[in-house]
């Protein structure tokens, strides 16, 4: 008997919660792990599950912390803030490189070993892991939309605007995601250092005009009607 609870508890905690590109997950039989016998420790897919589980919790502070940082007048806080999100987000990579250490295949961490490089500003590496997550799932959309703001962080326009575009014909929540970052990047690109002001004058038409279709164009999508009611 006392056998028999072992087992069921063991496999209670191997069912913990876990969701696709931005959540907890669950056990996932594509992967290929198998759970760990009793007295063994835990198996690749168990190792890779909680590393992005917990990678996941920490992502969620450090975008809090971000957040803050970024509504914050008062220098001193905001910079604190920044190096404490800086930090988290750093931390976070730790637990997705040890996922797909352990799962090579597991397209959700990639993605997420991207966005946490992307924070720190390691635009390449973080485009590196992007594709790497699309080459595991095609067209996964979290990902799209992350690389995206990885063009828009290197001046890559013409590849942000394709980013978009893929995302407007197949996600339009994430869509609209990354056309708020088109956004913002053409209000603090105005008089940059290295940008030429043409350049950024012909994408902010262009985010315009993208801006008015999508607002015109809102009502006939589910979520437009859905949310007209």
């Amino acid at each position: 008997m006392r056998n028999s609870a072992l087992v069921v508890l063991l496999l209670a905690a191997s069912c913990t919660a876990f969701g696709s590109g931005g959540g907890s997950m669950q056990t996932d039989r594509s992967y290929g792990g198998s759970a760990s016998r009793l007295g063994d420790g835990p198996s690749p897919d168990e190792q890779a599950r909680n590393n992005y589980n917990a990678g996941v919790k920490i992502v969620e502070k450090a975008d809090a912390l971000d957040a803050a940082a970024a509504h914050e007048t008062d220098a001193k806080k905001q910079a604190k803030a920044l190096s404490k999100s800086k930090d988290a987000y750093a931390a976070a990579l730790k637990k997705f490189s040890k996922a797909v250490d352990a799962k090579s295949n597991m397209y959700e961490a990639w993605n997420y070993v991207g966005y946490t490089n992307r924070k720190l500003g390691n635009y390449d590496v973080a485009l590196q892991a992007y594709d790497r997550a699309l080459s595991l799932k095609p067209g996964y959309p979290e990902a799209i939309e992350y690389r995206g703001h990885a063009y828009l962080g290197l001046n890559r326009l013409s590849e942000a605007k394709e980013a978009y575009l893929t995302l407007y014909s197949g996600n339009r929540n994430l869509a609209a995601k990354l056309l708020a970052a088109m956004q913002e990047w053409v209000g603090t690109s105005h008089g940059s250092a290295g940008i030429d002001a043409a350049t950024v004058d012909s994408f902010s038409a262009w985010v315009t005009e993208r801006s008015t279709i999508a607002s015109k164009t809102a009502g006939l999508t589910r979520e437009g009607a859905t949310s007209a009611w």
